[in-house]
């Protein structure tokens, strides 16, 4: 029987942005979009062009290789032509294949908050999407408080679905705004809509303020809809969003969902997903939720005992799903087993083959643990993994020895009176018995040090000249002013390769030196085709 498609739209760059305490840069949205195209997200919403910097600069270009690339807007204001309106001319003339328009869909909010008819909205509602299609773009309808205007004005929350649906907009989407919900009311609601639209035009956008966001989705996609709306790691404003983390192993894996439907995930892709979850956690700088369903360090993670001895014989009587099917691991606490499959992946995702019996497998895997134990995380810094990779294989070049460095930083008044602060990097650097020596000054030890060691790096100097630091997280791991801290550094080159280097150290400038030494090694790698 042929399975129905389901689609998989992201708004972790536009509603978890909203999230408290998260601010993406350019540079993080551009990492995160290239995540979510590679997992197999059908739509990635960027943002909302023309609102801020960050996202007018993300859609001057596309960002996704496979994925459709979404701007996000609202509606055309009352009394203007599109043609007049700043807001739908950004979006049009953006780089995104299609318009996410919101649109109110409680008649309450649209006078409140609008001040305008509830016809008046309908009519900037099909002018706005007439405009999207008439620039080449997808349209899609968010219908904001959906269900609570359904359960206030049933008529006027479903005109709003039928004049999105014959404007011509490709999905339209029931948002339960405030997150509350509950499931059997989704189910409910949604059959209803079914008299007014196809299922394969209805999407479902769901906040978790109750903690359903992930069951309400599921409820909507059994009653009908095709299309689902949610955030990595379920991030968002207030409770955050659907986490798509959880729902896309559920509709991958369960088969009362993988029976009857099919995603853009495939079971290789898949496995792929504790990575993603775990890379994303390190660009917002903050330690994964241990207990996250499928992708958590302790989702398969159990204790000695009678668990343990079971799980030896029959690993489904503690496990719902295979680790691995997931890309995470099995932790039994008294041997640790597993891990090797894992390693494995990563290893294959850099072109190196290994056999599972190969004793430098063994070698590389303690390692590994024996270093994220001291707080280095190569799930954010796979280039800081490769270099690992090739040191223990015995593969890894020798470039440049950086045999002392040394940074000050002053703070004093300059000629004019003004307080400043320099910072001032000296490096001595051994390249085959050559000893080079630089100086450079720079917005911070870390930059002046970036600067001094490409200021001469002898033979390597031309092939470092396209590499750029963009960007610089700090973490501490366990409290103080004299605790671990690890960096996490980011780096990029001519030719749009994005890579992530990691530094441990109770010294942070040690930790950005180890970041910053890496990067280079890896691009000079890269250079020299070992990549």
């Amino acid at each position: 029987m042929t399975k129905e498609r389901l689609y998989l739209f992201d708004t972790t760059l536009r509603d978890g942005a909203q999230t408290t305490g998260v601010e993406f840069s350019l540079e993080d949205k551009i990492t995160i979009a290239g995540l979510l195209d590679g997992l197999g997200i059908d739509y990635v919403e960027g943002g909302y062009p023309g609102a801020n910097v960050v996202d007018t600069a993300l859609f001057e270009e596309k960002r996704t290789t496979s994925a459709q690339f979404v701007a996000f807007g609202m509606t055309k204001r009352a009394g203007r032509s599109v043609a007049n309106d700043p807001g739908i001319q950004d979006l049009v003339g953006s780089a995104a294949d299609a318009v996410c328009f919101v649109s109110k869909a409680w008649d309450h909010q649209v006078k409140l908050a609008l001040g305008i008819s509830t016809k008046e909205n309908l009519k900037s509602l099909s002018e706005s999407i007439a405009a999207a299609i008439a620039a080449g773009k997808e349209a899609f309808v968010d219908c904001e408080h959906f269900f609570d205007g359904y359960k206030a004005n049933r008529d006027y929350a479903l005109a709003s679905v039928s004049t999105a649906l014959e404007a011509g907009a490709r999905w339209v989407v029931l948002c339960d705004t405030n997150g509350g919900t509950m499931p059997s009311e989704i189910e409910e609601i949604v059959t209803d809509v079914l008299s007014v639209a196809p299922g394969d035009r209805l999407g479902i956008h769901a906040h978790d303020d109750t903690g359903q966001a992930v069951a309400n989705s599921l409820a909507a996609v059994r009653a009908g809809v095709r299309h689902i709306q949610g955030t990595l790691n379920g991030l968002g404003e207030r409770c955050g969003n659907a986490n798509l983390v959880t729902l896309i192993p559920t509709l991958v894996l369960k088969p009362v969902f993988a029976e009857r439907f099919e995603t853009g995930i495939t079971v290789e892709k898949l496995r792929t997903l504790t990575h993603v979850s775990r890379v994303f956690d390190e660009i917002l700088n903050r330690a994964p939720y241990r207990q996250a369903p499928y992708v958590g360090a302790s989702a398969f993670a159990t204790k000695a005992g009678i668990h343990a001895s079971a799980l030896a014989k029959d690993p489904s009587t503690y496990e719902h799903v295979a680790p691995e099917s997931v890309g995470n691991e099995r932790a039994v606490m008294v041997s640790q087993q597993a891990g090797k499959s894992n390693l494995l992946t990563a290893l294959a995702r850099f072109g190196i083959d290994l056999a599972k019996d190969d004793p430098r497998l063994d070698k590389m895997l303690r390692q590994v643990k024996e270093r994220e134990a001291r707080g280095y995380s190569y799930d954010g810094a796979e280039a800081s993994f490769y270099l690992l990779a090739h040191k223990v294989l015995g593969t890894l070049p020798f470039f440049f020895d950086v045999t002392s460095y040394r940074v000050g930083v002053e703070r004093r008044h300059n000629a004019r009176g003004d307080l400043i602060t320099v910072s001032e990097a000296v490096v001595k650097i051994d390249i085959e018995g050559e000893m080079f020596m630089s100086v450079a000054e720079g917005n911070g030890p870390v930059n002046a040090l970036d600067l001094a060691m490409r200021k001469d790096l002898g033979k390597y100097s031309q092939r470092i000249d396209d590499l750029e630091l963009v960007d610089f997280k700090v973490r501490i791991l366990d409290g103080g002013t004299g605790a671990i801290t690890r960096v996490l550094i980011e780096s990029s080159d001519g030719t749009g390769e994005r890579w992530f280097t990691v530094g441990v150290s109770p010294n942070i400038i040690d930790a950005s030196f180890e970041a910053l030494y890496e990067s280079f090694t890896y691009k000079l790698m890269k250079t020299q085709g070992a990549l």
